[in-house]
């Protein structure tokens, strides 16, 4: 009998996931391991990205296979992350064999969360480590965890009308045995839409300025709304690059580097449908994707699918946050 999905990025035969935070100051790190090597992609579509190695992910470069994925908090300081997951692989002997060494490609993506909690601290080597150390195959746990520990969403008008976000998963299994799964850290500047029925779900709430009211409301302010305005196009030119979705979609089919790039392409797709708006100068938004060779599959069903599936992480990356730094999460209005 076929085994039950567990609608999670660990339905992939291979993938193991781990979580590490510090909840005190709000801030974490994901690892995904494929310790067996799969073929990586990457795309990155966001104006303000921070990430490393994702040279080595795309098509023309010596480096097919990648190792672990990373995603992290602190802003540039959490690609430190990364350190501690290379050097719990090199201890396995798992990486890239330069003869002398093997060397684990370990690529890496990081979104902004110093904006609440503790700023001084951030993913570091050892908690990148730590997460290596909570790796399993088991469906890894959703909201405020690992990466989404200081995620927020819809911060237009600042950090007073956002909302707490968190990280998702989700899989799907779409025929002869072929899995897609994707995990998605959710820390964006705009609003994420249910494309099922177009309504906001978490995003910018209205807020009062003395006497004025600043959002279309009664609850969410929608952020197009607010951009057309005059003062969403005058607090544009102050807001910081704050904001992104970094994420992974994993799959058991038998792609090569070409295809497994032009996946992570089409898995942006899904942040489009559910976050509005996507890929702007102040998100990074940068998705990676991973083929474990299994299956064979067309490359433009995996695509397909892979756009439907991180979609779906999305969602319950705010479906599934709670409440942090006096900020509300989803659950808490009925989305």
């Amino acid at each position: 009998m076929p085994k039950k999905l567990n609608n999670a990025i660990t339905d992939i035969p291979g993938i193991h996931v781990g979580h590490a935070q510090d909840e005190q100051a709000l801030t974490g790190c994901t690892v995904v391991l494929c310790e067996g090597g799969a073929i990586g992609g990457v795309d990155q579509r966001g104006g303000a990205p921070g990430t490393r190695e994702t040279d080595a992910m795309h098509p023309m470069h010596l480096v097919n296979e990648v190792h672990a994925v990373v995603l992290a908090g602190g802003s540039a300081f959490g690609l430190d992350a990364a350190s501690g997951v290379v050097r719990y692989l090199e201890e396995r002997g798992v990486g890239f064999d330069v003869r002398v060494a093997r060397v684990p490609i370990v690529p890496a993506a990081i979104l902004f969360d110093l904006g609440i909690g503790r700023r001084d601290v951030r993913p570091d080597a050892e908690m990148g480590y730590q997460a290596c150390l909570n790796a399993s195959a088991d469906p890894p746990a959703e909201g405020n965890i690992g990466a989404g520990t200081g995620a927020t969403v819809g911060k237009i008008l600042g950090l007073a009308g956002a909302m707490k976000s968190g990280i998702g998963t989700a899989s799907l299994e779409i025929g002869s045995g072929v899995k897609v799964g994707a995990i998605a850290a959710v820390n964006v500047f705009g609003d994420v839409i249910d494309p099922e029925t177009g309504q906001i779900i978490a995003g910018a709430r209205v807020v009062q300025k003395g006497p004025v009211k600043i959002g279309k409301g009664p609850y969410f302010a929608d952020t197009l709304s607010v951009m057309e305005s005059l003062i969403g196009r005058t607090v544009l030119g102050f807001i910081s690059r704050e904001n992104t979705a970094i994420g992974i979609v994993a799959t058991n089919a038998k792609l090569n580097k070409e295809q497994i790039n032009k996946v992570a392409q089409m898995a942006q797709d899904g942040l489009a449908r559910t976050v509005c708006p996507a890929h702007t100068m102040l998100d990074g938004d940068t998705i990676f994707a991973l083929a474990t060779g299994e299956k064979k599959a067309d490359v433009n069903i995996v695509g397909a699918f892979a756009a439907e599936v991180f979609a779906q992480a999305v969602l319950r990356a705010v479906r599934t946050a709670a409440p942090a730094a006096g900020l509300p999460c989803a659950a808490e209005v009925g989305s």
